[in-house]
């Protein structure tokens, strides 16, 4: 049994096996931080590239990254007692009046598979919802996401909310969602926007390698 093999059957989303691999990983006294590193996040790592290159779809990087949810779950309690921190936080939330949140949990869940602490709000969030959160966990990016072209406006408000409140300089804004372009996050001063999870995790982790390691 080894790291290699845990990698494989969470790139296939093999949810037993996987919370299997890491419970007896975890008994041959393999340390957590190793099996998130070259395990769980190079797995996750491996099915972006998958992902973009067309090897794989919305469904097959969905399953595996539940499958690489089961195995962190049961890391976090021994990465926290370890002292172990993630290399960053992350606010996401679908705006007021959208129900959507498929793309969104796609995004949480690649995101902590790169290693990132990820506050999910869930759907319909208000704008005061997102300011009040990103304070309240110290957030280094706001992930917002709209799938509807009568909600996407709402990006734009809750990047108002943070200006008003005289913090929008302390956050790096991401959004996304299928209506969402480029050319909209800048009409909306948005610092970044991302077509697909596995892109909008990779540049999370960079903006994040960035602030903190550079």
């Amino acid at each position: 049994m080894n790291l290699e093999e845990l990698s494989l059957y969470v790139q296939e989303g093999n949810l037993k096996k996987t919370k299997e691999f890491v419970l007896q990983l975890i008994k041959e006294k393999i340390s957590a931080k190793k099996i998130l590193d070259e395990a769980l996040i190079a797995a996750m790592e491996q099915v972006g590239i998958k992902f973009k290159n067309n090897e794989i779809y919305v469904p097959e990087m969905l399953i595996a990254a539940k499958a690489m949810s089961a195995g962190l779950k049961i890391l976090e309690p021994i990465l926290t007692e370890s002292g172990i921190k993630p290399i960053g936080t992350v606010v996401i939330g679908t705006v007021k009046g959208d129900l959507h949140d498929i793309g969104k949990n796609l995004v949480k869940m690649m995101m902590q598979g790169a290693g990132i602490k990820v506050h999910d709000l869930g759907v319909d969030v208000s704008p005061e919802v997102f300011v009040e959160k990103a304070a309240e966990v110290n957030a280094d990016i706001v992930g917002i996401s709209a799938l509807l072209t009568t909600t996407m406006p709402s990006i734009g408000e809750v990047i108002k909310n943070f200006k008003a409140n005289g913090v929008r300089d302390r956050y790096v804004f991401m959004i996304g969602g299928a209506p969402v372009t480029d050319s909209y996050a800048k009409q909306v001063d948005a610092d970044i926007y991302m077509p697909d999870a596995a892109t909008a995790a990779e540049a999370a982790k960079d903006i994040l390698i960035k602030k903190y390691l550079s």
